[in-house]
């Protein structure tokens, strides 16, 4: 049987500079990664063009183990809109490490709905993450060098530093530590610890910029500590700034790759959505809409994340408005949410799936509260039955929501003709959109989140742990309560809690600390139980990876 890797490999790319042409890149613009991959210079992006051409968004129902190929969805999608002949590119975010050697997997699609190189872009790819953890991890250094100097010193107090290093990996024992053990010679010692690269300000910065200057600016503003008189540092008094600026002189450009079909992808950024804002870079989106009539791109997780941090943070932010919402939807999924165990999803049970509607429902209103019209992609997979189908359909079309079985893994683009030409019918005959963002930057943080909590997630109410509520007042102190609110939470419930499935109501969002991020314009209301730094499951993907002497890499997916 056909996987991902091996449906990729037998694949015979093009040069990138065809597809390059295909949006009329010169040639000598390309910045070049070998022959498959390239960079695309900042000066092709078009604010004229960006406001004229249309931006599809793509979400999802809340995940489960099972995986709805959201991405897959995205790409496929993108594929069929260039085969009904509206000239699309896909924009998506970088992959990263942790995933690909923990649990979930890569995030280059699947099936005949691929970009390639996959193997390159789940690994390394144009070495971006690693230029935003030698960016981040550069200011870490020179925060402590700042403690350890006694002559050109700021007077850090290093019991008020919060800013952490991070790394592209699943690491679970570095999420708390001490450093500068070993004597006077090796620093102050000070509790730290790590993020992972994915949720790190640096990548919401370079995922939030416009351009260099931009870039440079929001990196000064980053946040890390007060002094011993209490007042507040920031990346710039450090004079940090510039030269971390100058680590990502490359990784701010977005990249260029194709799918399995040759439709121009563009993917540039990797922030997940359930500990970050969950959406490719505003450059990457906006060098899609320059260079395109019609932009598919995708936001982590479910709508409740990464769809509400697109439309509240991301399109606030660079002045996007987007034209359709596709929510991607499975059968299983659809089972799951409404009671059926794992081992039994490959089973049809129309009830389960009108159970579970519930979820998806839910996923539906929420995207109505932006005032974006909504379908719904059931991304089908071969045990799944026409009556489960059929079931899902009727009770969208009960609610005013239109939906379609895709094929997209095993056709391509072929397997979403149909859900192609209703995204384009939408766009093309709904320009007045009513877009706007859930709340007012104006609104208090806990007001924000409130919002976020009772509208979104369906809670009664939101409740303050003691760290909370000092962040909070350090928050204020700051006069940083304009910024957005970025709520690291589980993706798998729309509660706190993980194993609350469907739509679970009256329950209450509990935030145990907020993280400031100020350089990227927004800070991050930690719930539950939710890590900053994930690990690695009892039998890691890694186990089963391998390459040989031909430098073919075997079980990546």
């Amino acid at each position: 049987m056909e996987n991902d890797l091996s449906i990729a490999q037998k694949i015979q790319l093009t040069h990138i500079k065809n597809i390059a042409d295909q949006l009329e890149i010169a040639e000598d613009d390309l910045m070049y990664f070998g022959k498959y991959k390239a960079k695309i210079p900042l000066h092709y992006i078009n604010e004229e063009k960006v406001q004229k051409s249309n931006l599809i968004l793509v979400s999802a129902m809340s995940p489960t183990p099972a995986g709805e190929g959201k991405t897959t969805c995205s790409i496929g999608i993108a594929q069929a809109m260039n085969k009904i002949g509206k000239k699309t590119t896909v924009v998506l975010r970088e992959p990263s490490l942790g995933p690909v050697f923990g649990m979930k997997g890569g995030a280059a699609g699947g099936g005949y709905s691929q970009v390639l190189p996959m193997e390159d872009i789940n690994m390394h790819f144009t070495g971006d993450f690693a230029a935003i953890e030698k960016a981040n991890n550069l200011l870490a250094t020179v925060i402590d060098n700042n403690i350890q100097n006694k002559k050109n010193t700021l007077n850090i107090d290093p019991r008020t530093v919060i800013w952490k290093r991070v790394m592209d990996m699943n690491d679970r024992s570095l999420r708390n530590i001490v450093s500068g053990l070993g004597g006077k010679g090796n620093g102050v010692p000070r509790e730290a610890g790590f993020n992972i690269t994915a949720a790190s300000e640096i990548m919401a910065i370079l995922c939030l910029v416009n351009n260099r200057s931009e870039l440079k600016e929001k990196l000064g503003n980053i946040y890390i500590g007060n002094t011993y008189e209490g007042k507040p540092v920031f990346a710039r008094d450090l004079k940090a700034h510039g030269a971390m600026a100058a680590l990502l002189k490359d990784a701010i450009l977005p990249n260029l790759v194709q799918t399995i079909e040759k439709t121009p992808a563009i993917i540039h950024g990797g922030p997940f959505a359930n500990i970050a804002q969950g959406t490719n870079t505003i450059i990457a989106t906006k060098m899609g809409l320059s260079l395109s009539d019609y932009v598919v791109t995708e936001a982590g997780f479910g709508f409740d994340l990464g769809g509400e941090k697109f439309l509240d943070i991301k399109c606030r932010m660079a002045g996007f408005v987007p034209r359709c919402v596709v929510i991607v939807a499975t059968i299983r999924a659809l089972k799951y949410h409404g009671g059926v165990d794992l081992a039994d999803l490959k089973t049809e049970n129309v009830q389960a799936v009108k159970d579970g509607f519930v979820n998806l429902k839910k996923h539906l209103e929420n995207a109505r509260l932006f005032g974006i019209p909504a379908v719904v992609a059931i991304n089908r997979f071969v045990t799944d039955t026409d009556a489960e189908i059929q079931a899902v359909i009727e009770q969208c079309k009960a609610i005013g929501f239109h939906a379609d079985s895709i094929e997209i893994w095993a056709k391509g683009g072929d397997g979403a003709i149909n859900l192609a030409k209703e995204i384009a019918h939408i766009v093309d005959n709904n320009q007045h959109q009513t877009y706007q963002p859930l709340y007012s930057t104006e609104a208090s943080i806990e007001n924000k989140i409130n919002t976020i909590a009772t509208n979104v997630y369906g809670a009664k109410s939101v409740e303050y742990g003691a760290k909370a509520k000092a962040d909070l007042r350090v928050i204020k102190k700051l006069k940083l309560g304009h910024l957005c609110v970025c709520i690291a939470k589980t993706q798998k419930s729309f509660s706190d809690d993980q194993d609350k499935k469907g739509a679970p109501e009256g329950f209450v969002l509990n935030v145990r600390e907020i993280e400031i991020a100020a350089g990227a314009g927004f800070v991050v209301p930690v719930t539950g139980e939710i890590m900053r730094m994930p690990g690695l499951p009892e039998i890691p993907s890694a186990e089963h990876i391998d390459i040989d002497e031909e430098g073919n890499i075997t079980g990546l997916f």
